[in-house]
């Protein structure tokens, strides 16, 4: 548990070190089982432009990411078809082994330091643009901290959660969050239509954000709010350690950026009416990954100065100008029916 609630948030609080061993090998044995099904990826054009022009931008996990020649939008392909993502998350060691061990470890601290600031930001956003208050829904309840505290809130009438992963859906369900175990994109509410949908780092994962994206449009009531984060390719993370980056991951199929994800989502039919990067991490992961040895800063003494030599000093007031500045890799999209 963090003692020290006001001290900036660290990659380490929210991923323990000493179960960091235990859960690379599951990610590892996760890998190979994607890996096996090779044969069932699928090529694809931009999940964001549709442009089938691209250039290749680097290899990781034996996967091809490439950058699209239109729009700048990074993506991996070929990638799993629909079928094989359902097989991997459904049977997925890692995200087992996070429900079970990695979030109830870190809990205190992701609950302070990132779902009841995330909530806050939420229904300021919702005040701000007069949204109706009848019924949020989170789609990737995950292990259920936001669906928790936005209902503590009481700002809403009804909260409801989608998770199709089995175990984080249990573990919602047992914390008596009203749950669907579902994509989505297989959801059928009826009649009801829902105010607000907030979805945290799920579009990079899917298949096909397009289709995520015009599902969403359908199941909210007219004015209501689609609010989204996911990483932004050309933030200072991923900008700077390219393939090394945590956030270039085998189960982020889509590298988005602002320009690229509103365009995305006026297609759609929405209006972008707000973009952020309010991002606290940046730094502290570039510096972490050149202490670990896995990159190195030589020839950039201005990085090698702020992140390493002048780090106390610099740091926090790094990342904060990367936040303002909209240079933050972790990006928050606000869309309008």
């Amino acid at each position: 548990m963090d003692n020290d609630r006001s001290r900036p948030l660290k990659a380490s609080d929210i991923s323990p070190e000493h179960l960091e061993a235990e859960q690379a090998e599951r990610f590892a044995r996760d890998i190979r089982m994607l890996l096996s099904y090779r044969d069932r990826f699928v090529p694809v054009p931009c999940p964001a432009c549709g442009c089938p022009d691209h250039k290749q931008a680097f290899e990781k996990y034996s996967l091809g990411y490439v950058r699209c020649a239109d729009c700048g939008t990074v993506y991996i392909n070929p990638r799993p078809s629909p079928e094989v993502l359902d097989i991997y998350y459904k049977n997925s060691e890692n995200y087992a082994y996070w429900n079970k061990y990695i979030f109830p470890a870190s809990e205190d601290v992701r609950r302070e330091k990132i779902f009841k600031p995330r909530v806050r930001r939420l229904l300021e956003i919702c005040e701000r643009h007069r949204v109706s208050r009848d019924t949020m829904l989170e789609v990737g309840a995950g292990f259920g901290i936001f669906c928790e505290e936005v209902s503590r809130a009481g700002f809403f009438n009804r909260v409801t959660g989608i998770e199709p992963t089995p175990d984080l859906a249990r573990t919602c369900r047992l914390k008596g969050i009203d749950i669907i175990e579902d994509l989505v994109e297989n959801v059928d509410l009826g009649d009801e239509k829902i105010s607000v949908i907030a979805s945290f780092e799920v579009i990079e994962h899917l298949f096909s954000p397009e289709d995520f994206l015009r599902k969403c449009f359908s199941l909210l009531s007219p004015g209501g709010l689609l609010v989204l984060t996911c990483p932004n390719v050309k933030g200072f993370d991923i900008s700077v350690l390219g393939s090394v980056s945590d956030a270039v991951d085998v189960e982020h199929l889509n590298y988005f950026h602002s320009d690229s994800l509103a365009a995305l989502l006026e297609r759609c039919g929405f209006e972008v009416i707000e973009t952020s990067t309010p991002g606290k991490l940046d730094a502290d992961r570039v510096r972490q990954a050149v202490l670990g040895g896995r990159f190195s800063l030589e020839g950039r003494p201005f990085l090698k100065d702020v992140l390493i030599e002048r780090w106390d000093e610099l740091g926090d007031k790094f990342q904060k100008l990367l936040s303002d500045s909209g240079l933050s890799s972790h990006m928050w999209i606000v869309a309008k029916k």
